[in-house]
């Protein structure tokens, strides 16, 4: 519960835990366009040595970690790979076509996942009257299909296929360590499938701003002038930067409860009359209910849910999105339940 409320709306309402005030109070810090701050500094070589990569580049938000690697990998003109659903297409207000200038390819996935033929098949050929296939991304979790994962071996098909042709691959990782966690696999293993990744230190992390881009030594150099172009060079970076390290240090493990919680949710949740949940989405902190079956639409049941002091999102016309974090305890899992079925009840009648 956070400020009195059973909110599930996102992992963005988390706030900082006392330790990452502590740290944000006492950080050090310089300015970052110059001379360089050394907490901002400590951070991106921290996230690049977790992720197996050579640089890190600190963002200030998820959206401008996708489109700084999309800028520094294409040119205007191109075309960029990605699944039917991805967030960088629906929810990143069309930076790649209005910033960067791209033509948008969407393939579609199961559960969220691309299948390497398909790809394939979407890769532009050598024709005069084709843009040129100029990056595909993947993204992991997948947040549209409800927090699905690729597997490291499902990435690594579709990395094979672009290197094969010659194109560089982007993860959209807001929520990489979920899937790393989920999957029981070190971090390093699923950037190791691309070219660039970005993950969030917001949301299940924990922290309250920013993302990080990793990547190659020359990549980064790319990317830090197009963050530059794009106003995110920060001054006293430092002082959210502290709060990023003592996210990765102290809260990527503890994900795992979230992912317990959200089961926990789901399964509750499929046995009421009129919501329906596919279980088997349900593999990290996500949790999608369609609720057609109770007769009116997703945004007047999450209403009637507000009412009742439950917060959660309409994603679409039929379908609320509910979120786990560090800050929704199972208590607050089952007090959701009851207010659920007690509605459900009345809806349905």
């Amino acid at each position: 519960m956070l400020n009195g409320k059973l909110d599930f709306r996102s992992d963005t309402i988390t706030e900082p835990t006392e330790e990452m005030r502590e740290a944000m109070a006492r950080a050090k810090v310089g300015d970052d366009g110059r001379e360089g701050d050394p907490t901002v500094r400590e951070l991106e070589e921290y996230s690049a040595q977790l992720l197996g990569k050579e640089a890190g580049l600190f963002v200030v938000s998820g959206t401008m970690g996708n489109l700084v690697p999309i800028l520094a990998h294409t040119t205007h003109g191109q075309e960029m790979i990605l699944e039917r659903d991805a967030h960088i297409y629906w929810y990143e207000v069309g930076g790649m076509a209005a910033v960067g200038g791209l033509v948008v390819n969407r393939v579609p996935g199961r559960d969220g996942v691309m299948t390497p033929e398909d790809v394939e098949a979407a890769i532009r050929g050598d024709n005069v009257h084709f843009p040129k296939t100029g990056l595909i991304c993947v993204e992991n979790t997948h947040n549209v299909a409800g927090g699905t994962c690729w597997t490291v071996a499902q990435m690594a098909a579709v990395k094979a296929v672009a290197a094969r042709r010659g194109i560089p691959v982007h993860l959209d990782g807001a929520r990489l360590f979920n899937a790393a966690v989920a999957l029981g696999v070190p971090a390093r293993e699923i950037a190791a499938q691309t070219d660039s990744a970005t993950f969030c230190l917001s949301k299940g992390l924990s922290a309250p701003v920013g993302a990080i881009i990793v990547g190659s030594k020359a990549f980064i150099e790319v990317a830090k002038k197009k963050r530059k172009m794009l106003g995110g060079t920060l001054r006293q970076g430092g002082v959210i930067a502290a709060a990023g390290l003592v996210a990765l240090r102290t809260m990527i493990d503890r994900l795992a409860e979230d992912h317990a919680n959200a089961r926990r949710l789901a399964e509750k949740f499929h046995v009421i009359p009129g919501v329906a949940v596919d279980v088997n989405t349900v593999q990290t902190n996500i949790v999608r209910t369609k609720v057609s079956g109770l007769g009116v639409p997703a945004a007047k049941v999450a209403e009637l849910l507000a009412q009742r002091n439950v917060y959660v999102l309409a994603q679409q016309a039929d379908t609320l999105r509910w979120l786990t974090h560090r800050q929704v305890t199972k208590a607050d899992v089952d007090a959701a339940v009851v207010v659920m079925t007690k509605m459900a009840e009345e809806l349905h009648g």
